[in-house]
């Protein structure tokens, strides 16, 4: 729903069934527009068909996680994704990813406690060096088992890493992607899936085991919803 955020403000119903009819079973929760409450947004999830994969927002914390299990059990999706933006001091130092990976573990037992799942989303940061070794083997290798990767392959290019290689380095812990394309620089607005430098086939092919796939353009050249059921049935289409 980030890719439609615009529409969704300014007519909750109308957005969400122009993506049903654009082909989509589900999506993905943003934060919601001033004035969207949980309840009419479920409501308007079931009138159009659309299920939830999972709901973006920020670490749980002891202030925000009844709100963000009411929203769960309302959309029936404890799938939960931290949106890790803006980038963290902490991606500064070793310490501070130390430092940044046990917040994570205990947002990660908060969310556990109320019935959900903490999964970490990357942008190109995690993946630029600290002290010789990208953040996001030291996350990888310091975070809970339970928490999952939603890979994006997008901001892991633009970082200059190989998206494919980072999808089977992470292994089955990817259980989210996603998916946007365009030049892979900052500052220039994405493009839908296969008109852009992204390899979606090599990407493909390196996830372990299926995953949830999220078609999300931040910032897109043309209509953004176009480009978003264009990207559906380019993804269908590769992957058969």
């Amino acid at each position: 729903l980030w890719t439609v955020r615009d529409a969704l403000a300014a007519d909750p119903d109308g957005a969400l069934a122009a993506v049903a009819a654009a082909g989509f079973a589900a999506v993905e929760l943003a934060p919601l527009p001033a004035g969207l409450t949980p309840g009419a947004l479920a409501a308007a999830l079931d009138r159009h068909g659309l299920a939830v994969t999972s709901i973006h927002g920020d670490l749980p914390t002891g202030e925000t996680v009844g709100p963000l299990s009411a929203l769960a059990r309302a959309c029936r999706c404890p799938k939960v994704v931290w949106h890790g933006w803006p980038r963290d001091p902490r991606y500064d130092s070793p310490a501070g990813v130390a430092d940044l990976i046990a917040a994570c573990n205990a947002a990660a037992a908060l969310a556990r406690d109320h019935g959900l799942t903490l999964g970490m989303h990357n942008h190109w940061w995690e993946f630029e060096p600290v002290a010789g070794e990208p953040p996001i083997r030291r996350l990888h290798a310091g975070l809970h088992p339970d928490v999952f990767w939603q890979l994006d392959v997008y901001w892991a290019q633009t970082a200059g890493a190989d998206p494919a290689g980072a999808a089977a380095e992470l292994g089955p812990r990817v259980r989210s992607v996603h998916w946007k394309d365009g030049p892979c620089a900052h500052g220039r607005p994405m493009v839908a899936l296969g008109d852009g430098r992204v390899d979606v086939p090599g990407v493909l092919a390196a996830l372990p085991h299926p995953t949830d796939w999220v078609i999300e353009l931040d910032e897109c050249a043309t209509d953004p919803l176009d480009a978003a059921r264009r990207s559906r049935v380019y993804l269908e289409g590769v992957s058969g």
